[in-house]
């Protein structure tokens, strides 16, 4: 249930949830965050782009006061007067991938593979071309071998035979949590990150900085890989109305669509009742 008054802390998922189909964010979203932190309510994107993406997200929400990237694995403070604070930085270990990709090829079948190495700015992804991944522009072809060569910041695999939730339940059987966190966020793959990496775990991060409990926290999101902080927050979980069926199951509310602004309707109308 809804909590009266305001949330201490405000967090939302950005592509399919923030951000609209045509990969803009109104002027009228722009605005609504603003009065949210002008409220003194603190501003988290929370999202599954890797750091290397760092500037898209900060354009796409400008009012973030902190941003939880790759999933989780990334938690960046942005209102140091001094300049960005990186609070957490985990990766996932390349022998420790191998060795997943393995034990889940042995059971589904070859896999198309892609691994998030580089958090340098506009950095390709490495791994092995697949048609429907829709940034082909920051991809880069390499072997399995150079893929798997170094820590990654997550993977992310597919398989022609499986529906992206059918791997991902495959996986989840397969690979243990204190191995690897799978998630899958819309794009067809699976998302394969460092154990205990996920957006609740990157939120308490933020949390814990601002000294913010979970039970004040309001989320919005619309994807698998937002269901975590879904479980972990409790002023309110939102969905919007475009969302994957299990993260509706689990919100408190559903808001309009991405393309009808529905983050900033919702919270339009919670600051002006």
């Amino acid at each position: 249930m809804t909590r009266p008054g305001l949330p201490k802390l405000i967090a939302t998922d950005l592509d399919g949830t923030l951000v609209r189909s045509d990969d803009t964010v109104s002027a009228y979203t722009h605005g609504v965050l603003d009065r949210v932190r002008a409220a003194g309510i603190p501003v988290v994107g929370a999202t599954g782009r890797g750091p290397r993406l760092t500037e898209l997200t900060r354009n796409d929400i400008r009012a973030a006061d902190f941003l939880v990237m790759a999933g989780g694995g990334r938690v960046v403070d942005q209102s140091d007067p001094t300049g960005p604070v990186v609070l957490r930085d985990e990766r996932l270990a390349g022998e420790v991938l191998a060795r997943l990709l393995a034990d889940l090829e042995a059971e589904v079948g070859p896999l198309t593979v892609m691994v998030e190495a580089s958090d340098e700015q506009d950095a390709p992804l490495w791994g092995d071309y697949h048609a429907s991944w829709p940034y082909q522009d920051r991809f880069e072809a390499r072997s399995r071998a150079e893929c798997l060569s170094c820590d990654v910041i997550k993977a992310f695999a597919r398989t022609a035979d499986h529906h992206v939730d059918e791997l991902l339940a495959v996986a989840r059987r397969i690979v243990p949590p204190q191995v690897a966190t799978l998630t899958q966020a819309g794009l067809g793959f699976i998302e394969i990150c460092p154990p205990g990496v996920d957006k609740a775990t990157g939120l308490t991060v933020v949390a814990q900085t601002l000294g913010v409990d979970p039970a004040d926290v309001l989320v919005f999101g619309d994807m698998p890989n937002d269901l975590p902080m879904f479980e972990w927050a409790g002023w309110s979980r939102v969905a919007v109305a475009n969302a994957h069926p299990s993260l509706r199951a689990a919100a408190d509310e559903v808001t309009l669509r991405n393309d009808d602004d529905g983050v900033a309707v919702y919270l339009d109308r919670l600051l002006s009742r």
